[in-house]
């Protein structure tokens, strides 16, 4: 069963990948596959990623809200 978790900023990124299907495709778009060998990915942010990859913070948020459904929490 999957589990809805509130996306923001300061989501981890990691913790986005495990909890919204089709999120692993967006981090990819945005940050590239590098993501998945880092072991970053279960501490840092999406912010720090979006800055370290110099990308717009809330297009990434907001699409991955759409594909948890538009939540705000479970």
């Amino acid at each position: 069963m999957e589990t809805k978790i509130d996306v923001t900023k300061n989501t981890v990124i990691g913790d986005v990948i495990k909890a919204v299907p089709g999120a692993e495709a967006v981090i990819r778009k945005y940050f590239g596959s590098g993501c998945f060998t880092c072991p970053g990915i279960n501490m840092e942010t999406i912010a720090f990623g979006a800055t370290m990859h110099n990308m717009d913070t809330d297009r990434i948020v907001k699409e991955i809200k759409e594909l948890n459904g538009g939540n705000n929490g479970a």
